[in-house]
């Protein structure tokens, strides 16, 4: 089973990679970016596999890139909690 089939997991596998790169020194700046790229790769990438997500790809197919960059540092925050 994928970190992708379950939102609580993915939210899971995201904060500790988040907690790791932090800990390796990267700035949030490029935390921020690197959230990005993720959120365009899999939009461009992957289907959906769950509720939560599928929100999310509806959501970044529609937004502008200063949107879809609010949506990657949005996702930063909550993986953060």
């Amino acid at each position: 089973m994928s970190v992708l089939d379950n939102w609580k997991q993915w939210q899971e596998f995201l904060g500790d990679r988040l907690d790791l790169a932090q800990d390796q020194g990267m700035s949030e700046g490029a935390i921020n970016s690197l959230a990005y790229q993720i959120g365009d790769y899999l939009a461009k990438n992957v289907d959906p596999k769950n509720e939560q997500e599928r929100v999310l790809a509806d959501l970044w197919s529609v937004a502008d890139q200063k949107e879809q960059q609010a949506i990657a540092n949005l996702m930063v925050k909550l993986v953060k909690q």
